[in-house]
């Protein structure tokens, strides 16, 4: 089955708002025969759709259902290249491991593998991340920028700030950036994220984004040794999030900032990090590979890096580390 044809039918219908679609003119506008229409619209149904036929009017979408799933993501992308090649699982072990793999084999610039469920989603250090089904945004995006091997983790930083404009953009939330990877609303985290990457000594082959967003959770959906800790946008706003419209805006500003940052370099992208931060000025505690550190995070610089002062008047630079804020 054409899945580009069953995309426009849907987004139609999506588009239609209730008013009834004349089965012919889909047919005339397709090209493809009426018979064609009717197996597109039952395949519609079988990912959850309610469609009624009116007789002499067409088809109204009654009901949809809530999935990630890319005929309901396309619509609603503005981008060039971000999602243009979507991936989805209804459940899956990890779209990290999963796009990991089809890099490897080839997949575009630009790919995106999304899930409603993990069994073995994970972060940073490989700790494990709860995925619950039909309620986060759980996906990996895929990115072939022309960049040294170098620069590759500066789009963690990329990605939070895109991150935190799409959640603020979509919701009532205001969040904050904690170096280096996590998003906090209300002093409690909500997004995390995972850079890996694939290169050559000199070249970049594919960086691979691992984003992490808890949307619609009640707080009883997180286990009690982390509620204190861990919260979603639905319990902070209050309000039920329509999870493709966060996709479709996180993407959105994700190839904004990432062509800013390939084109200009980190520095407008610090200016707008910086205005969401909560770690600089703050006291932390940086667990790093051999050693901990503790002191005042006083700055990132134009590469990233976070410097530490620490007590006795030293200023480290933190390239990679667990950051704990006291």
């Amino acid at each position: 089955m054409n899945i580009l044809i069953k995309e426009k039918i849907l987004s139609q219908l999506l588009g239609a708002q209730g008013i009834p679609i004349s089965g012919q003119k889909l047919a005339d506008e397709l090209k493809i025969s009426r018979t064609m229409i009717w197996k597109h619209l039952k395949s519609i149904e079988d990912d959850g759709y309610v469609i009624e036929a009116i007789k002499k009017k067409g088809y109204v979408l009654k009901s949809i259902p809530d999935i990630v799933s890319p005929e309901r993501i396309t619509p609603n992308l503005q981008t060039e290249y971000l999602g243009r090649n979507i991936v989805y699982y209804p459940v899956c072990d990890s779209t990290q491991n999963i796009a990991a793999s089809i890099a490897r084999e080839g997949a575009p610039h630009g790919t995106v593998v999304i899930t409603e469920e993990q069994t073995a989603g994970r972060g940073r250090l490989e700790r494990s991340w709860d995925s619950s089904a039909n309620k986060g945004i759980w996906m990996s995006v895929i990115i072939r920028p022309e960049i040294s091997p170098q620069f590759a983790a500066q789009f963690t930083l990329v990605s939070a700030v895109a991150i935190a404009r799409a959640i603020e953009d979509t919701t009532k939330c205001s969040p904050n950036i904690k170096w280096p990877n996590d998003l906090l609303i209300n002093g409690k985290k909500v997004t995390g994220i995972l850079t890996e990457l694939q290169a050559d000594m000199d070249r970049v082959q594919s960086i691979i984004i691992g984003i992490g967003v808890n949307v619609n959770q009640e707080i009883d959906a997180f286990e009690q040794s982390i509620q204190s800790i861990a919260t979603s946008i639905k319990i902070e706003s209050g309000d039920e999030i329509d999870r493709v419209v966060l996709v479709a805006k996180i993407l959105d500003y994700l190839e904004k900032y990432s062509n800013i940052y390939v084109e200009n370099g980190f520095e407008p992208i610090k200016i707008l990090w910086e205005s969401y931060n909560c770690t600089i000025g703050k006291r932390i505690r940086a667990n790093l590979l051999r050693e901990t550190l503790e002191g005042v995070a006083i700055s990132i610089t134009n590469d990233g890096v976070l410097e530490l002062q620490l007590d006795n008047g030293e200023i480290r630079g933190i390239y990679s580390a667990d950051i704990h804020l006291i």
